[in-house]
């Protein structure tokens, strides 16, 4: 399988669609990050509330992962940014031979 330097509409080296790949995939890796953290400071509670139930339980998890996303899509943390610098150099490193091959090829 041979991959391609050029996108779908043939102007921009892939290295484009590559880093936006990767900053997806950063920010969603940060918002895993900080579900968990959520989740086991949640978990770290002293004692039950009036309220607690199943379905309390199932709510304040859904309000947690919503809470995540929304902080990671922020850049909150800054987890995704540190991400994208120490392989952000590593995709353009990647994509220059691959577009010399394919220079070749031509």
């Amino acid at each position: 399988m041979q991959v391609s330097s050029v996108s779908a509409t043939g102007s921009q080296p892939a290295t484009a669609e590559t880093k936006a790949a990767l900053q997806k995939a950063a920010q969603q890796f940060e918002a895993v990050f900080l579900r968990q953290m959520i989740g086991a400071m949640r978990s770290a509670s002293l004692a039950e509330g009036i309220t607690d139930s199943s379905a309390t339980q199932q709510f304040q998890d859904m309000a947690d992962a919503r809470t995540a996303d929304a902080m990671s899509s922020k850049g909150a943390m800054g987890i995704a940014e540190l991400l994208m610098k120490q392989f952000g150099a590593r995709v353009a490193d990647t994509a220059a031979p691959v577009a010399a091959k394919s220079g070749d090829a031509a």
